[in-house]
């Protein structure tokens, strides 16, 4: 199988241009990332909850400022919602802001995971000849 790099950015360009991402914005890594840890989490996503699967899955040192950042521009691009529970005594009354996927939401990541099958599929092994 040949990869034609034009062809497949036409056909990329059509799954992964999603309404948010038409007007110039784009989904970065840190927002895949959350977003598939909002899948991951289902109805358990929260702030807290995100921010620990993400360090626990990359092992890399996660900001909470950073993920509600990250969950604010979300939202503002239409691909999660938030909603605020009720306060439970074990909270000490305090609320807790949910978040899940929007349809948006949900179509761009099923999008970003075939594009990189697609260029996954597309690499070719190579070998690599280490020093002797």
């Amino acid at each position: 199988m040949t990869f034609d790099l034009r062809r497949a950015s036409l056909r990329s360009a059509a799954i992964c241009h999603t309404k948010a991402n038409v007007k110039g914005d784009h989904v970065g890594e840190f927002e895949e990332l959350v977003l598939l840890a909002i899948h991951g989490l289902s109805r358990d996503a929260y702030g807290v909850a995100i921010q620990q699967l993400l360090q626990r899955e990359t092992t890399r040192s996660v900001s909470l400022g950073a993920v509600y950042a990250c969950l604010d521009r979300l939202e503002a691009k239409g691909l999660v919602t938030s909603q605020m529970t009720d306060g439970t005594s074990a909270r000490g009354g305090r609320s807790r802001r949910m978040f899940r996927l929007s349809p948006e939401g949900a179509r761009t990541l099923a999008s970003l995971r075939e594009l990189r099958a697609r260029l996954y599929g597309a690499a070719r092994p190579r070998t690599f000849r280490g020093r002797a």
